[in-house]
């Protein structure tokens, strides 16, 4: 024993600060991956909003019609292909490409929110100019 420490529990301990994978040593990139989901159904509220609205077109051809004709299965598409693309990432969060995807996807919904805070902004600029 050390300092009332086993020899094991030091090893363990010492060699645990130079793995990855370990889920305390992970458990920042999980709030990362959660903001991700958020700021993902954040999007999908607001495009629906501004392009139900006929403010502003779907930028993804895929789903374009989907946002039109059927809202709620919009959502539960964007939810699940974001909410797949994070599991796959989290899984293989012991590589550091997976490290870098998940920040790179958490800035990209970052920005589309500051976007759409931006437009909103406008519009509501906008709206108060006229009235």
């Amino acid at each position: 024993m050390v300092n009332g420490e086993s020899i094991e529990s030091t090893t363990r301990r010492e060699a645990g600060s130079f793995t990855v994978g370990t889920s305390e040593q992970f458990r920042w990139l999980l709030g990362i991956v959660k903001a991700v989901l958020v700021l993902n159904l954040i999007d999908a509220v607001f495009t629906l909003y501004w392009v139900r609205g006929g403010l502003a077109t779907e930028a993804n051809t895929l789903i374009d019609e989907l946002v039109n004709e059927n809202a709620l299965g919009f959502i539960a598409i964007k939810l699940s292909l974001v909410a797949m693309g994070s599991w796959l990432l989290w899984q293989k969060r012991q590589h550091p490409a997976a490290v870098v995807g998940i920040f790179t996807v958490f800035l990209a919904y970052y920005g589309i929110l500051l976007f759409h805070i931006q437009y909103a902004s406008a519009l509501l600029r906008h709206l108060l100019d006229v009235g």
